[in-house]
């Protein structure tokens, strides 16, 4: 930033004996935040980094609708409460005050978007958010009330169809992104869930020396995390609101920070009880007599709903990287296990083998989604609590 304070010295230098009418905020009386902002006393020829910093953020300034929204933009830019400072400044918050009030506006503001709480999109993705659970509940039931080529039929169909709910409730409501995800993320994201389904029991025969044939999936750890879309959704909507909130009381970007942390973990752990009850509560249902592994679907729960708290604030590339490790290393996990039955290659199992025996094959997932859980928490305290992060909703709450 020192370059830009440089810059912005020199920019005001040139701008100085300007159109009066433009910079009106630059008399002695005319500030914002109770701090004087003309670093040469108020005189119209003085150096005002403040005007020279609004030239520089023209757009960001006049697209503004508040100056809650030029503080989270400047924030995105680098600029600091430190920074703040040289422009005579608390903070960026009081900065961002004053060059709202100062800017000149040749037109009316941008229009808000999209009122958040209207009650007509709320109950939308209300109502949307119960699709997959209930559409892979029939399924589960559908399968097991057949067999041979209809119960092929009905699973083909149910997987089709709690895709399609799954996506119909991510593009409306506090999950969903007008940010592009990537094919690679997208097709982790798949292999985690096939993996959740499939998974354990291919890598509990295969440490045995099959398969021998068809083993059965694990389909109750699957329809706890279908069901568990809502919760998530209205999780992300607590977050959504409750930081908009912070935003508008808080009178630092360190403040704001402080705040909404507690913020981000208590929801998070909201969403992880919800996720147990459910886990719980499908584990006593009747399913497949496949291996049940609450504690890998809990992880890769809590996995998939940070990677999307983040994408939808526009941090793509930390969940992209993480689940695509996550991914891998469940590949590796399997491949060790059948790689190890070639000449003088037993070796390569040992570790899978070893944290199969003593914890059981639902170990391996659970440790994997486990420790990419945590990295992306850790990364998302650092993240989502951010004003930028929040300028903008990154869907409709």
């Amino acid at each position: 930033m020192s370059e830009l304070v440089r810059d912005g010295s020199g920019g005001a230098r040139g701008e100085a004996g300007g159109d009066p009418g433009n910079d009106s905020g630059s008399g002695p009386g005319s500030h914002s935040g109770g701090a004087h902002t003309s670093l040469g006393g108020g005189r119209r020829g003085a150096v005002d980094p403040v005007k020279a910093l609004m030239h520089r953020h023209r757009e960001l300034c006049e697209r503004a609708v508040d100056p809650l929204e030029i503080a989270a933009g400047l924030e995105a830019h680098g600029v600091t409460d430190r920074t703040a400072a040289r422009f005579r400044h608390r903070d960026v918050f009081s900065l961002a005050e004053e060059m709202y009030a100062r800017v000149a506006r040749d037109s009316e503001p941008a229009p808000r978007p999209a009122a958040p709480e209207h009650s007509g999109v709320r109950a939308d993705w209300a109502v949307l958010s119960l699709l997959p659970g209930a559409l892979c509940a029939a399924t589960v039931a559908g399968l097991r009330l057949t067999e041979g080529q209809p119960r092929l039929a009905v699973a083909a169909g149910g997987t089709l169809a709690v895709t399609l709910g799954l996506r119909a409730a991510l593009r409306r409501g506090p999950l969903s992104t007008t940010h592009p995800t990537t094919r690679g993320t997208l097709a982790w994201t798949c292999w985690l869930i096939a993996y959740a389904l499939l998974g354990d029991g291919l890598l509990s025969v295969g440490i045995e020396g099959g398969p021998d044939g068809p083993w059965p999936p694990a389909t109750a750890p699957v329809l706890a995390l279908a069901l568990a879309c809502a919760p998530a959704v209205w999780c992300a909507h607590l977050f959504t609101a409750g930081a908009r909130r912070k935003l508008t009381v808080s009178r630092g970007l360190e403040e704001f920070a402080v705040s909404v942390r507690p913020l981000l973990l208590g929801v998070f752990a909201l969403f992880l009880c919800a996720l147990g009850a459910l886990l719980a509560l499908c584990r006593e249902a009747p399913s497949e007599p496949g291996a049940y592994n609450g504690p890998g679907a809990g992880a890769l729960g809590a996995l998939l709903l940070l990677a999307r708290l983040l994408t939808t604030r526009g941090f793509t590339h930390a969940p992209a990287v993480v689940l695509g490790a996550a991914g891998a290393a469940e590949v590796t996990a399997l491949t060790t296990v059948f790689a190890a039955r070639l000449p003088g290659c037993s070796f390569v199992a040992t570790p899978v083998e070893t944290v199969a025996d003593a914890w059981g094959p639902g170990a391996v997932p659970a440790l994997v989604c486990g420790a990419a859980a945590l990295v992306l928490l850790i990364h998302a305290t650092r993240t989502l609590t951010r004003a930028s992060a929040h300028a903008t909703p990154g869907g409709t709450p």
